[in-house]
């Protein structure tokens, strides 16, 4: 089932490249400007509902971009951000690389296999729904569902941009929404 997700738009944390996992932080002016600009851009894509993270960042995002699109937004704690334990706050290297290799896991946090069991486990059950639908929710979340999809686990995913998700023969593809350029299906 083709589905759009949407990370959160920037926080304090994220323009300092630290990592947030747990901490329920707020999005800054910034990421609420990227929210309103994404709007737009899911206007009109035959989105059904919106499946969120119930995180503050993940709430204000969901909100400012339903007043254009006036969905049902569910609120789903199984996409709530991973758990970073004694490393939220921190800069994300030098263990960040280590984490998703599956050898190091802070103190008190999630591990990589346990990330990606929880994502797959949401998205097993969200996208059995009618769709298409939105998931907005958060970098770690998009992280291990890249790495269930078979795409590369590089590279961060950015705020607050719409990422058409598009199954396919050659596997999965993933789309930047754009104003002059919708999917097929739209």
């Amino acid at each position: 089932m083709p589905f759009w997700f949407l990370r959160h738009g920037e926080t304090d944390y994220n323009a300092r490249g630290l990592s947030q996992g747990a901490l329920d932080i707020s999005l800054n002016e910034k990421g609420r400007a990227q929210a309103e600009a994404a709007a737009p851009l899911l206007v009109g894509r035959g989105i059904v509902g919106i499946y969120a993270s119930p995180m503050i960042r993940t709430r204000e995002t969901s909100e400012i971009l339903n007043k254009s699109l006036n969905l049902p937004v569910l609120y789903d704690e199984d996409l709530r951000e991973v758990i970073f334990g004694g490393m939220e706050g921190k800069p994300l290297s030098p263990w960040f690389a280590d984490w998703m290799a599956g050898t190091y896991t802070p103190e008190g946090a999630e591990s990589f296999a346990e990330i990606t069991e929880r994502v797959h486990s949401v998205f097993t059950r969200l996208l059995a729904l009618p769709g298409p639908i939105l998931i907005v929710a958060h970098g770690g979340v998009f992280r291990a569902l890249r790495g269930l999809l078979g795409l590369s686990l590089e590279g961060l995913t950015p705020n607050a941009q719409p990422l058409f998700c598009m199954p396919g023969a050659q596997g999965w593809t993933i789309t930047l929404a754009t104003l002059d350029e919708a999917p097929d299906h739209a």
